[in-house]
């Protein structure tokens, strides 16, 4: 048995942790705070009570999904830190949740936006490409801040108490 310490099970952790995190933020912000969009405003316009009900419905499963990913993520989290041979890094942790958050908003932003049109970061734009690229942008931004906190963390302690 290899007493080398494993931090794929920290950075799993926080992928999916982050992923989930950055749905609640896309949601939160994008859906309800600002209400720019909904899930499926590019197809079905919430212009009638029936079609507001009915991206409501949809906006809630999204929403039961990203929490489904963060309480996995939490687990996972919860079993790396009763391991003695996982480092507990902050960089590599918050790299993950970066990379996480940045990961979702690249394959939401590829796969709603671009893809299948269920909708676009601001739906009501008369141009709505370059909105949906900065949200890509942004995304790609939080993968590579991610990353290289993760890269950085490598070189944290490998003891349980480094930050």
């Amino acid at each position: 048995m290899s007493n080398r310490p494993h931090r794929s099970p920290l950075i799993s952790a926080g992928i999916l942790m982050g992923a989930g995190l950055g749905g609640f933020v896309d949601g939160i912000v994008l859906h309800q705070i600002l209400q720019w969009h909904n899930m499926l405003s590019n197809r079905l316009p919430p212009n009638t009570l029936v079609a507001a009900k009915v991206n409501m419905y949809w906006d809630g499963v999204f929403h039961a999904a990203v929490w489904v990913m963060t309480a996995i993520g939490l687990r996972m989290l919860w079993s790396v830190g009763k391991r003695h041979d996982v480092p507990w890094s902050g960089r590599t942790f918050g790299g993950a949740l970066l990379f996480g958050w940045g990961l979702f908003n690249v394959v939401e932003g590829v796969i709603d936006h671009q893809v299948l049109g269920l909708h676009h970061v601001q739906e009501y734009a008369t141009n709505k490409l370059p909105w949906d690229l900065a949200f890509l942008g942004f995304g790609v931004l939080l993968l590579l801040l991610g990353w290289s906190l993760m890269r950085a963390g490598r070189y944290d302690s490998a003891s349980r108490g480094s930050y």
